[in-house]
């Protein structure tokens, strides 16, 4: 039975959704009723023109006329209303799946920092787009399907047992045949479904890594070896994908179809042993009208069980990415008065079953001072910066900012108080203004002044829309050294308390780099400025360098007095120095 503890909470769940839209679903589903009764109520005509006229041989022009145009009337009316319930069910699907994708993009952007270091961003797309547009298929397909099926199933076994309760009663075995075959194909198929799903967001996930890295594949051959990669990945989704139809053309349409006939064949045996006791020709046609009719919605709910269950295996991917733990942040909503800096006995690791990154580090950090973090490649430098911006939870130790623990600031105070710049500054496809701004009321002036200060101006002037030019996917249309200086732009459009550069010089010209320098520097008036920097040229002027290797601060103090300790930053100071000149 665990199938069917995992199955009605997440329907149940999905369900919730439509809730808002109560009032627009009943009207939706008055609508049903209305259209399938008219398809009823015509072979009861029929029958009636069978029984009592054409048997009779009384062919009264009037009556005639009278149930030609009722059978019309009906017809119609069933149309109309079936088109209306349609729409409405339709513009209701849309709007809870709009609601639902806010929720899963909602979440998403919500996810700690560290979900994506584990998990692919192709599975995550996967999630907001096609398994949203799954659930959409429950909305606006599986639910008024069924909906209509059980409304028409109810109708004409109403009739039937109005006509003749006899072979009305025959006509209901079906329906416990059809719960058991509903309740096999639901239990088999939930896991090939689930398969289905996970081979699905594979894909996404190759051609997100294909396309993200055309650069690499195309600059060193790879086409070959990623198109097989695809390959791959599409020919596992094809095998899963074959079989579900398998299990759909054995355990849905066939197996309905030669039950009906089982079903149609004890009418017709019925009839030729009691025609003479209790049935007439015209309620045997009825029957085995309603037969055809009755077959279908029931077909239809047992065909409905594989996009359900699709529905249902998609929604318990969302809902694990809804329910997943957030990113963390305290209650304190008190401004930071300064950014003064005090890390204590800290120590991390991306992974209990790793090595530290960090260990025991300790250090104060004066607020409005410029402090250098140096070291070779792996020596926890980014990590650090990581920790300074919350965007790991600290197990070990304490970072505390302004004298408060960074784990109870609240995120819209940590958000406005520090900021980083990064080596790879993501630029969004919008326009200048908006890159910097990011959603702040501010000038054009203003915009205009900070263009200015990171040598930007002449560019935004050179485009035809100026400030509102938009910008490529990923600002593409611009250089690496443009996307940080505009990295940097907003940055001055914060000002914030505490501001970290991770190597956000290290695209730029020589010339460039020098006023960025002088800016960054002229900053530390309001601003504590921490740049994590290979070429030691751009810190020399640092009040403090800390030098880590290892995870751990091995030497701090200024430039003058580390070159004269002569140890570590000396021997990477002095061997630069040789590089460049």
């Amino acid at each position: 039975m665990d199938h069917l503890i995992e199955f009605w909470p997440i329907l149940k769940r999905l369900v919730k959704y439509a809730i808002p839209w109560k009032k627009k679903i009943m009207l939706a589903f008055f609508f049903l009723i209305i259209g399938s009764t008219a398809e009823v109520i015509g072979p009861i005509l029929i029958s009636y023109f069978m029984n009592n006229i054409v048997s009779k041989h009384k062919f009264y022009f009037t009556s005639i006329i009278f149930i030609i145009i009722a059978f019309i009337f009906l017809q119609i009316l069933a149309v109309f209303f079936n088109y209306f319930q349609s729409i409405y069910f339709n513009k209701i699907a849309v709007k809870i799946i709009n609601k639902l994708r806010n929720d899963v993009m909602d979440s998403a952007i919500k996810q700690p920092i560290y979900q994506f270091d584990s998990q692919p961003i192709g599975q995550i797309i996967s999630k907001v787009t096609n398994d949203t547009e799954v659930i959409k298929e429950l909305y606006d397909t599986v639910f008024p399907i069924l909906f209509r099926s059980i409304t028409l199933i109810i109708i004409i076994l109403c009739a039937m047992f109005t006509l003749e309760w006899h072979m009305a009663m025959i006509a209901t075995l079906i329906i416990p045949l059809i719960i058991i075959i509903m309740l096999s194909y639901q239990k088999k198929s939930t896991p090939l479904l689930r398969n289905v799903r996970y081979c699905l967001a594979n894909i996404n996930n190759k051609f997100n890594e294909t396309i993200n890295g055309i650069n690499v594949i195309q600059q060193f051959r790879q086409q070959n070896r990623f198109k097989k990669s695809i390959h791959y990945s599409s020919q596992l989704h094809y095998l899963a994908r074959m079989k579900i139809l398998k299990l759909d053309g054995f355990l849905l349409r066939p197996l309905l179809s030669l039950i009906s006939a089982i079903i149609l064949c004890s009418f017709i045996f019925s009839f030729s042993c009691l025609k003479n006791e209790i049935f007439e020709v015209g309620i045997l046609y009825a029957f085995i009208t309603y037969l055809g009719r009755l077959n279908e919605p029931l077909i239809s709910i047992t065909i409905q069980q594989s996009t359900l269950q699709q529905s249902i295996v998609a929604g318990e991917r969302i809902f694990s990415l809804i329910d997943s733990k957030k990113q963390q942040y305290g209650k304190n909503k008190k401004i930071l008065k300064t950014g003064k800096i005090n890390i204590r006995n800290l120590s991390f690791s991306y992974d209990k079953n790793q090595k530290n990154i960090l260990n025991n580090i300790n250090i104060d950090i004066p607020s409005k001072s410029f402090v250098a973090l140096v070291g070779h490649t792996g020596s926890g430098k980014s990590t650090l910066a990581n920790l300074l911006m919350g965007y790991y939870p600290i197990k070990n130790g304490d970072i505390y900012l302004d004298e408060k623990p960074i784990s109870s600031i609240s995120h819209c105070i940590l958000r406005e108080n520090i900021l980083m710049v990064q080596q790879d500054p993501v630029i969004l496809a919008d326009t200048f203004f908006s890159n910097i701004a990011l959603g702040k009321e501010i000038s054009e002036k203003k915009i205009w002044e900070i263009l200015k200060i990171v040598n930007l101006h002449s560019l935004v002037k050179s485009m035809p829309k100026g400030l509102y030019s938009i910008l490529g996917e990923e600002g593409n249309t611009l250089s690496v050294g443009q996307k940080q200086l505009l990295s940097i732009a907003r940055i001055l459009a914060k000002n914030p308390k505490i501001l970290i550069l991770d190597e956000a010089t290290a695209n730029i010209d020589s010339e460039t780099e020098k006023l960025i320098q002088k800016t960054l520097t002229s900053i530390t008036v309001n601003t504590t400025l921490i740049v994590i920097a290979h070429r030691l040229s751009t810190i020399i002027d640092a009040d403090i360098i800390l030098v880590l290797d290892k995870g751990k601060i091995v030497e701090f103090g200024t430039h003058k007095q580390l070159l004269n300790f002569k140890g570590y930053y000396s021997k990477m100071y002095h061997f630069q120095i040789s590089k460049y000149y």
